[in-house]
Parts: structure tokens; C-alpha cells; sequence
């Protein structure tokens, strides 16, 4: 997958204001206790598994303390749309997140669909230098009050750790740090750099990362580390810090110096985090933080740099609430990963990462967030605390084809090393839950989720593709038998439906995208069932079984303020099948379906009956069906409080 920039952040250094409490925030209430530990992609089907080997007998015992059920995940089962369901208490109708990928109807352009950044509104140009007169401004899309946003007005302190689809922060005077959506210094999901003295690849064919091939003289090679664009600059010029490598002669070793830092490492060696300066203009600059990782020394030179992640010291974006909260954990725990997707999976697809050290990495983050969560337990004397932890997702995603023999990239002997990564990865989360079950006490009501749950990822289907084979889109010039990103060589005047995201097809509405040519109501109507009974239809020639579980038009489940800006129909795809990469980017490409051969081999993005998440609680739960949006009504009623009106869950105890 090419790296896609899909929002652009103007960084401009100037102070956000300080966010206050809500004025008419009451005063605090008794020292109830919530505690929320939210594991990404812990798949039930595994869990149970693991239970009934005696591999997580915490969560066993938890489950027999009060409940354990299948936990009903978002239509699509994304974790952006899922996470903002749990947060809004509300269907993606109601808070207006219904993909990874979202859409200017106008210009049918991508855009990432939690959060954008607004230009600086006046500059003043001098020669080669913009100054700017007014900051730009990030903003979240994210719709709906956030639960916290609640407890703080009736005067519950809460404390929310890594929260998907909360950056940046919802105003509030609640502790919170922002988690998935948090982008690297770049405005990117994350791009790291890789420096090689071996051929490297063209641009076209490294996807989020920059390759640089080096030659060391006498061994001693100088180069740069880039930085972002420069918003002092008319022509944005991408900032650097030069960056020296020195090897030693006749050891695996290698001294990095890059700024102020300087490491001695052994090849396979990790650095500590380095805090990164760019010199922006006089008397401006930003800093980020960045780990270096010594992959090799010798026949061949490797070495690899972690996306600059936004300073939590110094942060130049808020990341946080309030503003100094994330340089208060940095004095407590240490620098951390603020990007939202800090597990490098690209550069593990691509081999610069190897299976080793992804895991070694995944280790490090868990850690951090382990680190997190006994800071708040130690202070955790009332109110509502909520750890989120990533690790069960990125390492399913990219270790699924080592315990699925019927993967198209399952590998024998790397199966016999790296099957056990998965189950070790959920062994970690239980011990987790055992050491918070000790410190907790009878007030504390605990609960532990997952958004969704995980399966393989076996073959990919070009959804555009068959779109354009059967005539719902047509191209500008018809002697090309393909289409780029973004649509380049569709005739909008021509077509009437197209998908973008991983789950979303889009009517080609007349008034609504830029040259729609559909008008609504029956003719619309009519499409989409033709649609939907063509695509429930669709069977893969080689394995026999049907591609899409379940076609849904988006009313049938969205309900709420912004139906209307979601995708027309959803795509639940079957077990074993998933949208392609370049359907989510508005590609069109020759051919129709495929193995997958990259090392992102799990998934969940089916129709969302089929990859339920989990729940379980120190509570009875009372509901037979409980889902993502009834954990917010739920958490109120724990403090007594009444949900929003807008909310379309319910209270699960």
C-alpha cells in the first residue's frame, strides 16, 4: 500500500491556549470507581480458546466473578467508527465516523476522516519567509458529546488513556491523551526512515517510509534525518538535522549522533528516545522524538529510524488534556509513543522490520502503556480511569498467517518460530488484568472490552474493479485498462456508483457529489437493490464461496444527525475476504481477486455479525446482546447519571 498523506498539518509554532474546566461543572460526587481496559482486537473465538487451555486464567476468573460476553462492534467493524460508538454512546449516524476514509462528495477526494487541519488564516510573505498572523487549527470530526465530556460536567474526575478517534483531545477537564489518529510529526499515520548501503528501492515502490542509500568514507558516513515542511517558508521546504554514522572497524557496533544525541549501539540494539531538534526560522524551532534501531552492521549497512513522533514534552499540537498532561507523564514515566499507530507495520510488510523486531517493538510500546496505567492506579481513588492497549490488534494483523495453514502466505518453518506470537501477545493482556484485579477494591465496577474481534485474511477483491466491469463506472480514456488513486481516469459524468474507504459505496447522486448524475429517491432505490443483489451474488471462481456476507444500505442502521453523509450501502465482506488496499485509495485496477501475500494477513473488516468483540465485567450483564454504543449509557449509570438524549445505547448491568 503507497503511503498516503490524508490530512496535511500546518506546524506553526505558537501557544494553544490552556483549557479550563466547564464553568458549570458541578462538584465532584462520591468515590465511585470505574475502571475500563480496552484491548484492541481481542477476538472471543481465541479467548475462549485460551481460557479453556489455562492460558488466561484471569480473564477465566473474571468471567466467573461476573460476566463474559460476545460484544456487538460497529457496521463497518473499524476501529475508528467502533471506538467513536463507545465514546458517543451513538451509531456512526450520530457521530459521523463511518470509515478510516471519508470523502469530499465535491471533488470525490480522500480525506482521513477523524480529524483536519484548517490553513493559518493571514501570513505575511517576506522574501522567502510566511509569517504567520494566525495559527492553524486542528480539528476532531468526531460528533457527539464523549462520555467523559458528561461525567466531567456533574463533577466525576476521569482520567482516558489512548483513545482512538479522540485527536485532537475533545476540550475538557478531564486528564485524557490522544491515541489512533495521532500523527507523526510529518502529519502522517507514521513514516519511518531506513538508511542502507544497499540498492534500495525506487520512490514509487516504498510505501510509508523514506529509503536513503548511503556510502561510508573511511567509516564515517554524514547525512540527514527530514523533518516536516517548514511553515516559515513559502516553498515548505522540508527541516533536517544532520545525522552522523560512525561504524566501528571490526565490531557489529555503530555510533549514532544526530543533534544533541548520541547512542552507541550493538547491531539488533534499540535506542532510548532521542529528542529531535528542527530549526524552523530565527528563534523558531520544533522538536520531536525518535528511536534508532541497529538492524545491521556488516556485509550490508542498515539502519532504521522510527517516525518523529510529536514531542509529549513540548508538544507543538495538542495531544492532551489538559496541555501539560502530557509533559506531566514524560516526568513521570519518560517519553512515549504519541503517534496513534506507534506499531510500524508497513516498514514489517516491507522487511525493513523483521518478525523480531515488530515483536520487540510491540513489546516496548506495551510497556509504556503499562507504565501509564500504574501511574493513574496509584492516584485511581474516584471517578472513571480507561487504559486503551493496541497490541492485540497490530500483532494479530500481521502474525494471523502463522496459525492459518490455509493462508496463501503461510509458511511452514516460519510458522514452527512464530505461531505462538498471538497467543503470547493475549497471555501478556492477562497478566495485565491480574496485577489491576489486585489493586482494585469492592467500589471499583471493572470492565474489559475489545472493539472487535480478528480473523484471516485470506484472499483481496478489487471492489471498483467490479464496478467497472459491470458498468457502473466507466473511465476518461478507455484504452487504459486501469485507474490510479484517487479515481484519475474515472468519467464521473458517466458513472454511478464508486467506493472508497474499506466498506463504503457511494451513490453518484445529482446535488450531492460534484458531476452525480443519479437522481434520489426511485432511481437511487433501484440502483442500490440492483447493487446490493448483484454484490450478495458474487462468488469467487477458485475457492467457490461467496465474497460479501451481507450488502447493507446505511439507513437499515445508522440513525442520527449525519446518515446522510455516510456511504450508501455497506460492504460486509465474508470470512477469509476483504476490500483491497487500492479500493480504499479509489483505485481501479486490472483484475478481480487475489491471494494476499503480505505479512498483514488478519483482519476484521467483514460484515460485522461475523467479528463480534468481547466484554467482560466484575458486574452481571444483564442485556443478551450488549454492544459497543451501550458502554457509555452504561458508565453514566455507574455514577448515577442519566444518558444524553442523542444516545441510542443502553445501560448493560
Amino acid at each position: 500500500m503507497k503511503r498516503f498523506i490524508l490530512f496535511t498539518i500546518l506546524f506553526i509554532v505558537a501557544s494553544y491556549f490552556a483549557i479550563s474546566s466547564l464553568a458549570e461543572a458541578k462538584q465532584p460526587q462520591a468515590a465511585k470507581k470505574v475502571l475500563v481496559l480496552g484491548f484492541d482486537g481481542m477476538d472471543p473465538v481465541l479467548l475462549e480458546k485460551y481460557m479453556a487451555e489455562g492460558l488466561m486464567p484471569n480473564f477465566k476468573r473474571l468471567k466467573e466473578m461476573g460476566s463474559f460476553k460476545p460484544l456487538v462492534t460497529s457496521m463497518p467493524p473499524q476501529s475508528p467508527v467502533a471506538w467513536s460508538n463507545l465514546i458517543t454512546g451513538m451509531n456512526p449516524g450520530g457521530h459521523g465516523i463511518f470509515d478510516f476514509i471519508a470523502r469530499e462528495p465535491q471533488s470525490y477526494m480522500p480525506y482521513l476522516s477523524t480529524s483536519k487541519t484548517t490553513e493559518a488564516e493571514r501570513t505575511l510573505k517576506i522574501g522567502d519567509w510566511l509569517i504567520p498572523f494566525s495559527k492553524a487549527e486542528t480539528l476532531l470530526l468526531r460528533k457527539g458529546k464523549a462520555f467523559w465530556e458528561i461525567l466531567e460536567h456533574e463533577g466525576i474526575p476521569s482520567t482516558v488513556i489512548k483513545i482512538p478517534a479522540n485527536f485532537p483531545p475533545v476540550k475538557s477537564g478531564a486528564k485524557t491523551l490522544s491515541g489512533m489518529g495521532t500523527p507523526d510529526i510529518l502529519g502522517t499515520y507514521g513514516t519511518f526512515t531506513f538508511y542502507t548501503t544497499k540498492k534500495i528501492k525506487t520512490d514509487e515502490e516504498v510505501t510509508s517510509g523514506r529509503v536513503l542509500n548511503i556510502h561510508f568514507s573511511n567509516n564515517i558516513v554524514k547525512t540527514k534525518l527530514t523533518g516536516p515542511p517548514n511553515p516559515f517558508r513559502a516553498d515548505k521546504t522540508e527541516v533536517s538535522l544532520e545525522l552522523t554514522i560512525t561504524v566501528d572497524p571490526e565490531n557489529p557496533v555503530a555510533l549514532i549522533q544526530a543533534g544533541d544525541n548520541e547512542f552507541l549501539l550493538n547491531e539488533g540494539e534499540w535506542s532510548d528516545w532521542a529528542q529531535v531538534e528542527f530549526n524552523l526560522a530565527p528563534f523558531q524551532s520544533i522538536t520531536g522524538i525518535c528511536r534508532f534501531y541497529l538492524m545491521k552492521v556488516r556485509p550490508e549497512f542498515e539502519l532504521y529510524v522510527s517516525p518523529i513522533n510529536i514531542d509529549p514534552s513540548n508538544p507543538t499540537i495538542p495531544v492532551s488534556t489538559p496541555d501539560d498532561y502530557s509533559a506531566e507523564l514524560v516526568d513521570e514515566i519518560g517519553f512515549f509513543y504519541t503517534q496513534g499507530m506507534p506499531e510500524d507495520t508497513k516498514a514489517l510488510d516491507q522487511d525493513y522490520l523483521h518478525n523480531d523486531d515488530f515483536l520487540e517493538l510491540s513489546e516496548f510500546i506495551k510497556n509504556e502503556r503499562i507504565r501509564m496505567l500504574d501511574l493513574e492506579m496509584k492516584r485511581f481513588d474516584s471517578g472513571l480511569l480507561f487504559v486503551y492497549f493496541p497490541t492485540t490488534d497490530p500483532v494479530q494483523h500481521m502474525f494471523w498467517r502463522n496459525i492459518d495453514k490455509k493462508h496463501p502466505a503461510h509458511n511452514s518453518e516460519e510458522a514452527a518460530q512464530y505461531s505462538g506470537a498471538i497467543r503470547k501477545t493475549y497471555m501478556d493482556m492477562d497478566i495485565i488484568l491480574e496485577n489491576t484485579m489486585k489493586k482494585i477494591d469492592a467500589d471499583t465496577t471493572l470492565i474489559t472490552l475489545s472493539d472487535h474481534g480478528f480473523g484471516s485474511f485470506r484472499r483481496y477483491f478489487h471492489l471498483n474493479t467490479w464496478l467497472k466491469n459491470n458498468g457502473y463506472i466507466n473511465f476518461i480514456d478507455r484504452n487504459i485498462k486501469k485507474s490510479g488513486a484517487f479515481f484519475e481516469n474515472v468519467d464521473f459524468n458517466q458513472t454511478t456508483a464508486y467506493a472508497l474507504g474499506f466498506n463504503g459505496v457511494y451513490i453518484n447522486l445529482k446535488g450531492r457529489e460534484g458531476k452525480g448524475i443519479v437522481s434520489s429517491g426511485a432511481e437511487k432505490e433501484k440502483l442500490m437493490d440492483e447493487l446490493i443483489e448483484k454484490l450478495e451474488a458474487v462468488i469467487d471462481p477458485v475457492t467457490g464461496e461467496s465474497i460479501i456476507s451481507k450488502v447493507y444500505k446505511s439507513r437499515e442502521l445508522y440513525s442520527g444527525k449525519y446518515v446522510e453523509d455516510s456511504p450508501d450501502l455497506l460492504i460486509g465482506y465474508n470470512r477469509g475476504y476483504r476490500a483491497s488496499w487500492e479500493t480504499a485509495l479509489g483505485k481501479v485496477p486490472e483484475g478481480l481477486i487475489g491471494d494476499n501475500m503480505q505479512k498483514w494477513s488478519g483482519t476484521h473488516l467483514w460484515n460485522y455479525k461475523l467479528v463480534p468483540g468481547v466484554i467482560l465485567s466484575n458486574r452481571k450483564i444483564k442485556t443478551d446482546s450488549p454492544a459497543l454504543y451501550d458502554i457509555a449509557p452504561t458508565i453514566l449509570k455507574e455514577f448515577n447519571i442519566e444518558k444524553d438524549k442523542d444516545m441510542v445505547g443502553e445501560p448493560i448491568f
